[in-house]
């Protein structure tokens, strides 16, 4: 939009004034040394500026997204594709967490803070409403990685006891089975699938297959950071169920871009993370624990708050994120990205990251020497696109993205591209043409 578009729109106008306010005053600010703060009084908290978001439109309204990419800080020349490992949080993400970290160290007191557990609990109950659970059924952790973590740590298992695991797990989900197998006698099966399966039921059949009267747990990545493949979640834990296994879902590359319901999907347990692609803060996580299972699951860790004896059920699920002191501001920060997803709409969040996924992968696919790594079938695919290019190590092409072009990506056997809202159709098209120019130097 120019600038006498601008001009035109009032609307537009408070917006551009709402995006550059922070930056303007933070300019103003005179350079202070630690000398200059003796004597002075603790700033009060500024009060977090309403988000202005665009009203909502068509998932393919390049205009209207164009406007969501503004609410992000993003650096000039940079284009991020690496959502399944870090996402750029909303301003009005960042504006909630630097106000309650202001909030917190002008005032330190239990009176002050005790506010904070008011918005915990809120934050609690708007990830029940985004996973479709019961808000005792959810702890506030700080990623997928003590998520899952707790979950491996907290079931009874034994020897003869085998838990089956997608062998495209991440780590805490893959490798931290193999080290309580190697203490307590239970032993771990692994499941591969073919890189490009047939469909669903191929994928499906592929697991159910390798369960067996031993196993007491089934664990996998409902998508794979790996490969992009999309496992048909409700279906395999509805045999784990009819099976009385217990299903165990790291939903590190769903939550946030794909619409959930666990209750509908069936699964025991499920583990993300805030700061993939749900935009949110560093060291936020969640875990949900179906009501029937709570009470069997041991916690990791016991401290302040827990209450008296082995097990304490009023708690629901908050006995397993009971961790000490924790950062108010984070947790404050986290319900601001819950807010900031359902102002734009869950359903238009996934159709538009798909979107721009099939964009990602026509494009990809369509430059010589070019092998698509990821699922082509969208009904076993997400957001997640990997590629490799024939004569080149992928390692030199995801390094040249990024120095030649300011293209964000990953590497993973492949250069993995993980688009998402910031993104725009000119994102995809930049990154194609920046793939086909680091290609077309391998002559």
């Amino acid at each position: 939009m120019d600038a006498s578009s601008s001009a035109r729109d009032p609307s537009r106008r408070r917006f551009v004034r709402h995006l550059f306010a922070g930056s303007a005053g933070l300019a103003a600010l005179p350079a202070l040394s630690i000398r200059d703060l003796d004597g002075l009084p603790a700033p009060p908290p500024p009060s977090a500026p309403a988000p202005v978001l665009p009203p909502p439109a068509a998932a393919g309204d390049e205009a209207y997204w164009g406007q969501i990419r503004s609410h992000f800080i993003l650096r000039d020349g940079i284009t991020p594709m690496n959502a399944a490992n870090l996402c750029p949080a909303p301003r009005m993400v960042i504006d909630r967490m630097v106000e309650a970290m202001r909030d917190v160290d002008a005032d330190v007191s239990f009176q002050n803070r005790a506010k904070y557990e008011q918005t915990q609990e809120e934050v609690r109950d708007k990830l029940a409403r985004h996973l479709g659970a019961s808000a005792d059924e959810i702890a506030i952790v700080r990623n997928t990685s003590e998520a899952n973590n707790v979950i491996v740590g907290g079931l009874d298992l034994g020897p003869g006891d085998e838990v089956v695991v997608f062998d495209e797990n991440h780590p805490t989900n893959n490798v931290a089975w193999d080290v309580r197998a190697a203490r307590f006698g239970f032993s771990v099966r692994r499941v591969s699938v073919a890189p490009q399966p047939s469909g669903p039921d191929a994928v499906l059949d592929t697991f159910v297959r390798a369960l067996t009267e031993r196993t007491r747990v089934v664990a996998f990545s409902d998508v794979s950071n790996v490969s992009g493949l999309r496992i048909p979640a409700q279906a395999l834990c509805r045999a784990a169920r009819d099976r009385g296994i217990h299903a165990h879902v790291d939903g590190a590359q769903s939550f946030g871009i794909l619409r959930l319901d666990l209750h509908a999907m069936g699964c025991d347990s499920y583990a993300s993370s805030a700061h993939k692609w749900l935009m949110g803060p560093k060291e936020a996580g969640v875990l949900y624990v179906r009501a029937e299972q709570i009470p069997g699951l041991w916690p990791g860790m016991v401290g302040v708050g827990w209450g008296s004896g082995a097990q304490t059920s009023a708690r629901g699920a908050r006995k397993l994120e009971t961790l000490g002191q924790r950062s108010d501001a984070t947790v404050a920060a986290f319900g601001a990205a819950l807010d900031f997803q359902e102002q734009i709409g869950l359903e238009r969040i996934e159709m538009r990251a798909l979107e721009l996924a099939r964009a990602l992968k026509a494009g990809v696919t369509r430059i010589p020497g070019a092998e698509l790594l990821s699922p082509s079938r969208e009904d076993v695919s997400a957001a997640v696109v990997i590629a490799r290019f024939e004569g080149l190590e992928s390692g030199d092409v995801f390094e040249a993205l990024y120095r030649d072009h300011g293209i964000a990506a990953a590497p993973t056997g492949g250069v993995r591209f993980t688009p998402h809202v910031y993104n725009t159709m000119a994102d995809v098209e930049r990154a194609v043409a920046a793939v086909e120019d680091v290609v077309g130097r391998r002559g």
